[in-house]
C-alpha cells in the first residue's frame, strides 16, 4: 500500500476483456420484461424492431461474462482504462480519517462514462447492417457519446434531447453536431407523439420519458433505423461494468477495499457500473466478502428510488415501450427543470430496482443547490469541475466522510466521478449569482402519474 500515492494508473493491458453481469449472481431472478398489450414476457421478436439481436441477447442473458469484441476495446484504449485517485485535499479540507477514493470518467472522449456502452452499441448496430441509430438525450452527456460512436461506425444519428436542457447546454448541442449528429429539441414537430404533446401544451419544457417516445417512433417507422438507450436497461448497465471492474484492480494496488461504494443514479447506468462488479464480488462469497454498503444519491426533485413506486410502468410517456417492474414515479411525471438533466428520469433501472428490492443498496435524495454546493468544495480541493449529475455523488461522498469524522472511523470511501462540467458552466455561474434553486416536483403531479400506473395482476 502506498498511502501518499494520488493515482493509480493501470496498464492498458489489464483493461478488462469482459463484461460483468450481475443477472448471473442474483439471489432472486428480476422481474419478467411484459408485453403492454398480452401483459405476457416479451420474447427477442419482441424487441427487434428496435434493437440488433446481439444487444437483444445480452439483455436476457444470465451468463457471468460476456466478452467486449475486440474492434469495441480497441476504441476503449483512446481513453480506458480510466484513472482512480485518491482525493487527499478533499479528505484534508473535511478533516476526515476517511480514505476517499474516486474513479474519473471525464477522460473519455464525450466527457462522461457514456461512451462505455455507446461504442459497443454503434459497433453492434452497424454489424448487424443498420444505417441510422435514433436516441432520446438530457443534458447531453449521452447524446455526445453516441454522437462520437456512431460517427466511428459509419451511422447516421439523430438525438431528441429534452428541452429544457436542449435550451440550457447549447455547447452540448455543438458538440454533437461536431461529431456529426442531429440534434432536435424535444418535444419535437418531427414525430406524431412529439406533435401530440406540443398541442397539449406549447411550451412543454420536455423529459427524458418524452424524448424516448420519440426516438422509438421513428425506429419503430423505419426499417433502416434502430434504437439505442443510454441508460436503464441491463446491456447497458453490464457494458458500464467495466468501470466497477478496473476500479476493484486499482483498489488492490492502492491496498484498499471499499467500505461504502457511492454513485448519483437517475437510470442507474453509472452507478451499476461502478456497484454491480462490488456486489456480485459479495454476492459470491469469493475474494473480498466485506459487507459494503452501497449507496445510490438521486435528485429531491425527481426521487424515483426514495419516493417511486416499485410497480410496472412504461419506459416512455407515449407508452411505446415494454412494461418493467421499477422504481418509477410514473410515465406522465414531469420533473422539474433543475440543472442535472441527465437525472430528470421517471423511472429508474429495473436492475437497480431489484437489489434495492432485495436490500443489497440503499437510497438517498438531495437538493441541487447542496449539491452544486458540494461540486465547488470538490473542485476547490482536486481540481476537477464535476457535471451536475456527478454532483450527487461528491455530496454522498462528503456526507459519509462527514460521518466517518464525527463517528471517528477511517473508512475507505469510493464513488464515481461519470461527467466533468465543463458544458454546464451556466449551472455554476446560476450558482454563484444567487440564483440556482432548490425546485420541488408537485405532489398532486405525482399522484396522478402514479395513479394512472398500468393494471398488472400480481
Amino acid at each position: 500500500m502506498n498511502p501518499s500515492a494520488t493515482q493509480y494508473p493501470l496498464d492498458a493491458s489489464r483493461m478488462p476483456t469482459h463484461w460483468y453481469n450481475i443477472a448471473a449472481d442474483l439471489p432472486r431472478p428480476a422481474p419478467a420484461v411484459l408485453h403492454p398489450g398480452t401483459l405476457q414476457p416479451i420474447g427477442p421478436d419482441d424487441l427487434a424492431p428496435l434493437f440488433p439481436m446481439e444487444l437483444i441477447m445480452q439483455e436476457v442473458s444470465t451468463e457471468r461474462e460476456v466478452p467486449i469484441p475486440e474492434p469495441v476495446r480497441e476504441v476503449f484504449k483512446l481513453w480506458r482504462p480510466a484513472p482512480l485517485f485518491r482525493a487527499h485535499r478533499l479528505e484534508k479540507a473535511l478533516g476526515t480519517p476517511a480514505r476517499i477514493y474516486y474513479k474519473y470518467e471525464g477522460v473519455s472522449p464525450a466527457g462522461s462514462h457514456k461512451p462505455n456502452t455507446a461504442v459497443p452499441q454503434a459497433w453492434y448496430n452497424a454489424q448487424a447492417g443498420i444505417k441510422k441509430l435514433t436516441t432520446e438525450t438530457g443534458a447531453g452527456q449521452w447524446g455526445s457519446s453516441l454522437a462520437f460512436a456512431g460517427n466511428l461506425f459509419g451511422l447516421d444519428v439523430t438525438v431528441f434531447q429534452v428541452r429544457v436542457s436542449y435550451d440550457q447546454k447549447p455547447y452540448r448541442r455543438a458538440l454533437m453536431e461536431t461529431y456529426g449528429a442531429r440534434c432536435i429539441a424535444s418535444p419535437s414537430m418531427e414525430t406524431q407523439y412529439g406533435r401530440s404533446v406540443l398541442a397539449g401544451r406549447p411550451d412543454h419544457p420536455g423529459s427524458l420519458g418524452i424524448a424516448i417516445s420519440e426516438a422509438v417512433e421513428i425506429a419503430a417507422t423505419h426499417d433502416d433505423t434502430k434504437y439505442a438507450l443510454g441508460s436503464v436497461l441491463n446491456h447497458v448497465l453490464m457494458h458500464q461494468t467495466i468501470i466497477g471492474q478496473e476500479a476493484m484492480l486499482q483498489l488492490e494496488m492502492a491496498g484498499d477495499d471499499p467500505d461504502v461504494i457511492v454513485g448519483c443514479t437517475g437510470g442507474g447506468s453509472n452507478f451499476a457500473g461502478i456497484a454491480f462488479p462490488f456486489i456480485g464480488q459479495q454476492l459470491r462469497g469469493g475474494g473480498k466478502t466485506k459487507q459494503r454498503r452501497i449507496v445510490a444519491v438521486e435528485p429531491a426533485a425527481c426521487p424515483s428510488l426514495t419516493r417511486g413506486k416499485y410497480a410496472y410502468d412504461f419506459g416512455d410517456t407515449g407508452h411505446m415501450t415494454p412494461l418493467t417492474k421499477m422504481h418509477t414515479l410514473g410515465s406522465t411525471f414531469t420533473p422539474p427543470g433543475f440543472h442535472a438533466g441527465g437525472l430528470r428520469y421517471h423511472g429508474m433501472a429495473p436492475m437497480v430496482s431489484h437489489l434495492r428490492e432485495l436490500g443489497l443498496l440503499e437510497a438517498t435524495a438531495y437538493h441541487q443547490v447542496a449539491c452544486f454546493e458540494a461540486g465547488v468544495l470538490f473542485a476547490r480541493a482536486e481540481g476537477i469541475v464535476p457535471a451536475p449529475e456527478a454532483n450527487h455523488a461528491v455530496k454522498g461522498a462528503i456526507v459519509e466522510a462527514l460521518r466517518c469524522k464525527a463517528e471517528g472511523k477511517s473508512e475507505v470511501i469510493l464513488f464515481n466521478l461519470c461527467g466533468h462540467g465543463h458544458f454546464d458552466m451556466a449551472a455554476y455561474s446560476n450558482y454563484f449569482a444567487g440564483k440556482l434553486t432548490d425546485q420541488s416536483y408537485s405532489e398532486e403531479e405525482l399522484a396522478m402519474a402514479l395513479s394512472g400506473l398500468p393494471s398488472v395482476p400480481a
